[in-house]
């Protein structure tokens, strides 16, 4: 497998990805595959967001968004193409990470849905522990007397 880091021309390959894995995650993101290449693009070009490409045989099989924080990094997009799921890829590209693009940082830390429960399994298999729950509401409705 090869890697590399992405430039904001890459975005035009991304967003599909991207799009791939907000409706497997169940993410209520609704942004046109066009949207998600121009926030893409500009996340890199700004390079307020650095990314990897995962590559096999000529063929993309995933990549990885990311950006660095006090001590940590945060991983806000990990995608393996759904061909290539369950081959070991998304295991070897986070090793890969570690100790090519990470090599400078202790902690990294994610956010995963819960109701993605094949995202969940994942993670934990590589090692990840549950450190916080984020809760959110709506709007309440105000009953009237």
């Amino acid at each position: 497998m090869n890697f590399r880091f992405a430039v904001a021309q890459d975005a035009r390959h991304l967003a599909p990805l991207n799009a791939q894995l907000i409706r497997d995650e169940g993410h209520r993101n609704s942004m046109t595959v066009e949207q998600l290449e121009q926030r893409m693009a500009s996340w890199l070009a700004r390079g307020e967001y650095e990314a990897v490409i995962f590559e096999q045989a000529g063929a993309t099989t995933g990549y990885a968004l990311f950006c660095r924080n006090d001590g940590h990094v945060y991983l806000r997009q990990f995608v393996v193409v759904p061909e290539f799921r369950r081959r070991g890829v998304g295991r070897y590209a986070l090793n890969w990470l570690w100790a090519n693009a990470w090599t400078d940082v202790g902690r990294l830390r994610i956010d995963v849905l819960v109701g993605n429960r094949a995202g969940q399994a994942f993670w934990r298999s590589v090692g990840f522990q549950p450190y916080c729950l984020t809760m959110e509401m709506g709007t309440p409705r105000i009953e009237q007397s």
